[in-house]
């Protein structure tokens, strides 16, 4: 049986970029203990800070992808060394104070950060001149979307809450009109001001992936505005498996 056969669930994995990130393979070919353990001509590589495990990290400057957990500001120092890094994931939790080390990655394209709970100010990271898609998750300093209004080179922005920790996003307002902007997600999400209406002025926007943060009838709104983007909650079946559950 296939586990995703919507086209929701098909758009959901290729914006996130799970498509190319298959969790077992990862875990038997890449997953390494320590970064000396690590190829020297390795470009994949997944490794969890441990004590020092991940010094020597800075010098494997054939990574073009890597998933770092419990990154602190000495392993997230390093890895600012990986030139020809494409994809980053900073898998919960991210530590470091300080995402200076980020910016000299001119090649980075993917950026994904979990729980990052001692960063306040993303803004640095739209200096990024390869960046396309950026998520991130739990962001508990982050105040609002304001420092996205300029965002335009960006085509994937998920702004995510924890499993029990859902993100407030006041409105989503600075979103509307981001010329590149073609997925949103925003699972486990409240929306203060309930409105969806800035993503009509999205125009090449062709994927919602959200939590239920307004009325039904706001999301009737976008539809109408834009009946080519694949929203879960453009289903009327959401909305009554959500009232069945509310009984």
């Amino acid at each position: 049986m296939d586990i995703f056969p919507t086209l929701e669930g098909a758009l959901n994995i290729k914006f996130r970029g799970h498509g190319i990130r298959d969790w077992a393979e990862w875990r038997e070919k890449h997953f390494y203990g320590e970064a000396a353990d690590i190829p020297a001509e390795a470009t994949n590589a997944w490794i969890g800070r441990q004590k020092l495990s991940y010094r020597g990290i800075g010098k494997r400057r054939t990574l073009r992808h890597l998933i770092g957990a419990n990154v602190d500001q000495p392993f997230l120092n390093e890895i600012g060394e990986l030139e020809n890094l494409e994809r980053l994931e900073l898998e919960w939790p991210m530590v470091a104070k300080d995402l200076t080390p980020i910016l000299r990655l001119e090649r980075l394209a993917f950026l994904s950060i979990d729980s990052p709970r001692n960063i306040a100010d993303f803004r640095p990271l739209l200096a990024l001149p390869s960046l396309r898609t950026l998520i991130i998750t739990n962001p508990k300093k982050m105040t609002n979307l304001d420092w996205l209004g300029e965002a335009h080179q960006l085509e994937v922005i998920g702004i995510e809450g924890g499993t029990w920790s859902p993100y407030t996003i006041p409105t989503l307002r600075p979103l509307a009109g981001l010329r590149s902007l073609r997925a949103f997600l925003g699972v486990s999400t409240k929306l203060s001001d309930e409105s969806l209406a800035p993503l009509a002025d999205c125009s090449r926007l062709e994927y919602l992936g959200i939590a239920c943060v307004a009325p039904q009838a706001e999301f009737d709104r976008l539809k109408m505005a834009k009946p080519d983007l694949v929203c879960d909650w453009f289903r009327p079946g959401m909305w009554a498996a959500l009232r069945s559950t509310d009984r």
